[in-house]
Order: structure tokens, then sequence, then C-alpha cells
């Protein structure tokens, strides 16, 4: 009797699995789902992109998955995704709900914040303060060769030797929004920044691994003791970091005469009183931790994406080298206006950002109402990929889509020019807002770096591994750097 229940019971459960991942009518194809899994166990989740890329040439440009019982619908090439982000925006605006990111950060913030007032008087307020900041002007400019000063200083120390790369550019573009965010600049080796910066590592890898995805799918175990119950505490830990600079700013501030963003916020809240804005103390730590990561990760991981392939092409190095003496001379600094004297560099920067896709996958999207795409209707509350890396080598956009090559964005006349599929920031309304200021810091980083010192692959490095290690931020396996100053030989 107690068999034949659970039978019953088990083929019920079969039976509204299989109504529940129904696709609905001119719902975008793609495989059938498994129960409770979906098609979890049909993707590599350690790198899904070769999967996608089959279910794409199977399927089409715009196809359909199940995360456990929910569709997800994947953009695949520049057409879907810019109509999709571009075209119908705001549309594609959302973000899914339900997820670890958003138990994280309490759906507060800029990033992950779903589509609407809230969202957007925090994304316009952090781009007027950006730009208020220096933003694309001198004073931003200065922060940032502030720091490539401590960065150059620091390497000398080690010339001759090799380095952790991953380390040092994560301490020096943390510390550029440091002094955005609170106005400080940490030694590398400071053990409260050490410890920051290793949490929200932590967090990253939790996100990112099998741990984050069994949280986002089978809700059922959210409050058991298991691994991604870390990223709680280290959450907690960070907001109170962040909290004793706020308690700080408060009680040395002068209203109306910001110093940074936590001035700036804080005047925010001053002027919106009791307005019923989101403008308030909570809403401003994840705000914070929001700027923090995104201003962080993915500009120190492209800068190690970018000194591996000039390590591994030191013809295109020596070609950048060559530009940057030229146009510089004995001037001691580089400016950002330099850019426009450097085609070369500059699409040696660019290729760097296409051939690293360092954000594969975008940020996830999920549309705000009923709409299409292509043809195929998606309903309101589905999650959106926009498939970036399928855009960032799309065959037919690029001279070389599949090589490192600076090419890609150089005419026949030598010019820099830079193709519609260069989407490395996304598109549309919720592209990242931090795409100038991480364009400043790769130009002047890259420039300063190169302008000194030679990186080469140590000798006894082995074989490089140029498999990249996927996630939500992709980046190079761990690699050492060797480094000389120019012009002179070490051991």
């Amino acid at each position: 009797m107690l068999g034949s229940l659970l039978l019953l019971w088990a083929g019920l459960l079969l039976l509204y699995f299989l109504w529940k991942t129904r696709r609905p009518k001119n719902f975008p194809p793609g495989p059938q789902p498994f129960p409770i899994f979906g098609n979890l166990l049909q993707l590599n989740l350690k790198n899904p992109m070769k999967d996608f890329e089959k279910l794409s040439k199977r399927y089409g440009k715009v196809y359909s998955v199940y995360f456990g019982g929910k569709p997800v619908v994947l953009l695949h090439g520049l057409q879907s995704v810019k109509e999709a982000l571009m075209t119908r925006g705001v549309e594609f605006g959302g973000r899914p709900q339900g997820l670890l990111v958003n138990d994280i950060n309490e759906n507060k913030g800029v990033i992950i914040v779903n589509y609407g007032p809230s969202w957007k008087e925090q994304r316009r307020f952090a781009m007027s303060t950006l730009r208020n900041f220096g933003l694309g002007k001198l004073s931003m400019e200065e922060r940032i060769l502030e720091e490539t000063s401590h960065l150059n200083s620091y390497i000398d120390k080690s010339a001759g030797q090799c380095l952790d790369p991953q380390t040092l550019f994560h301490n020096a573009l943390s510390n550029v929004i440091c002094a955005i965010m609170f106005g400080s600049h940490y030694n590398y080796e400071d053990q409260s920044f050490q410890s920051l910066i290793r949490m929200i590592t932590e967090n990253t890898k939790i996100i990112n691994g099998p741990w984050g995805m069994l949280y986002d799918t089978i809700p059922l175990i959210r409050s058991l003791p298991l691994p991604f119950q870390k990223i709680f505490e280290n959450r907690d830990k960070v907001k109170a970091f962040f909290q004793a600079k706020v308690t700080e700013h408060k009680e040395t501030r002068v209203p109306g005469k910001p110093r940074d963003m936590i001035d700036c916020y804080l005047n925010e809240i001053d002027k919106r009183g009791n307005d019923g804005s989101s403008f308030d103390d909570g809403f401003m730590m994840v705000f914070l931790m929001d700027l923090f990561v995104a201003g962080t990760d993915t500009s120190s991981t492209t800068l190690r994406v970018g000194l591996l392939q000039l390590m591994m092409h030191p013809d295109v190095q020596a070609r950048c080298q060559q530009e940057i003496d030229t146009v510089l001379g004995e001037r001691k600094q580089v400016c950002y206006e330099d850019r426009h004297r450097m085609p070369y560099v500059q699409a040696v920067i660019h290729e760097v950002q296409r051939y690293g896709s360092v954000v594969p996958l975008s940020v996830f999207h999920a549309t705000t109402q009923d709409t299409q795409v292509l043809g195929y209707s998606i309903p309101k509350g589905t999650m959106i990929i926009p498939n970036l890396s399928s855009v960032l080598y799309e065959e037919g956009q690029w001279k070389f889509p599949h090589d490192f090559n600076p090419s890609n964005f150089l005419n026949k006349e030598g010019e820099f020019v830079k193709p519609e599929a260069f989407v490395p920031f996304s598109l549309g309304p919720r592209m990242c807002l931090g795409e100038a200021l991480a364009r400043m810091e790769l130009f002047l980083f890259f420039v300063t770096l190169l302008r000194r010192f030679q990186f080469h692959w140590p000798q006894d490095g082995g074989e490089p591994d140029l498999t990249p290690h996927f996630g939500i931020i992709q980046g190079p396996r761990p690699y050492r750097l060797g480094v000389r100053l120019r012009g002179r030989q070490s051991g």
C-alpha cells in the first residue's frame, strides 16, 4: 500500500513538472528538461559556453533552457542581443528575482535591483555623481594616475623577478574605487584592505560555483548549514566595513561640500528628506558594495588578460611600446587625451576586452512585461541571458573572430575603429554604468606599465594554460608575471 502511494506521488510530481516545464505557444525552442534539474545535467557547469554554442547551432539565435523548473531564454549573436537590450531595452531591463545575488543584496543597490523607480533613482545618482567627480575629466585622471604611480613603485622592487598579477591588480583597482567612494588609499599589505578583498573574492567564487547554482535551483535547501551560508557571513562583515566609513563621514562631513561618493550620498539623503525615495542608509550600504565589486573585478581581470596576451605576443607588446615612446617622448606622464594619438595601443586594449570576454553572459536580465524578440513570444518575468561572448566572437562581425589580433580594431590606414559588435559593457539601459571609468583606467594603466616594464613568460613557468576560468567574471587561470625594467636585462 505504502509503495503504491509513493509511486502515485512520484508520478503526480513528474506530471506536475512536465506541465510546469511545457513551453508556452511561440516560446523559443530548446532541449527537453529533466525532472527537478531541468537542463542543468545537460550543461557543463564548470564552463557551459561550448554547450550554449551547440544549442544555438541546433535551435537558433534565440532558444530556451530550464534551470530547475524555471525557463531561461538565451540570446545569441548581435541581432538578438541588440533587439532585446536596445530596441526593447525597457521590456528586457528587469533583473531575475529569488536568486542568491538578490538575497545577498536584499534587493537593493544599483546592479541587481529590479527595473523600477528605485533602480532609476540610484542609477541616475551614480551616473551624475561620477560625472561631477570628473569621470572623463582631470580630477578622475589624477586619481588613477596616482594609483599607477604606487603600482609602478611596487613593481620596481620586484623587477627581474615574478609577480602574482591577480593580487597585484586587484589591489590597485580596488584603491581607485576606494578613492572615489571614501577618499582612502591603502597600502597593498594593509590587513583590513586584504581582508575586504578576500571576502568579496570568496563570495564571487561561491556565486559562480555549484553551491550558488544549487541555491538558485532548489529553494528548499536555502536554510540548511551548507557552504553557501558563508556568503552571508562575508556580506555582513563587508557591510560593517562600509558602515564604519559612513559613520566616520557623518561625523566629519560639511553638508553641501562633498569629498567623495559617501558624502554625496549623505547629501542626497538630506535633500530627499522623507519624500519616500529609495535613498537611505540601507540602500547606501548595498550601493557602495555594488560599486566596489563592479569597479574592481572586471578592470583588474582585464589587465590580467591583457598582460597574459602581451607575454604570448611579444611582437604586439613591442609595437605598443614603440608607439608609446613616440607619442610621449620625454614627457613624464601619460594623459587620457593621448589615446587619440595611439591607435595601435587603443586597438590592443579593445582586442583584450573582446578576446577576454570578461563578463561572458552579462548580468542576467528579466522581462518587465510580455514582449518578443526575433518573432518569439517572451512572457513577463522570464530570465534572459544575453550571451555577450557570442557577439564578441561572432563570425561575420570580426576579421579574426577566434584569434587575438589587434587588426580587428584597425582599418586599412591603421586608424582605430570600433565595430558595432564590440559589446563588453553590454547594451541599452542596463549597460555598465562604470564604462567610462573602466576605459580610462585600462588606457592609463596599460600605457604606464608598458612604458616602464617588459613583461615575459617566466622560464620556469611551464606550458601556458590559456583556457579561461569561467564565471560571472571570466578570467585567465593563475599565472606568474615575469617583469624586467625596459632596456635592462635581469636574470
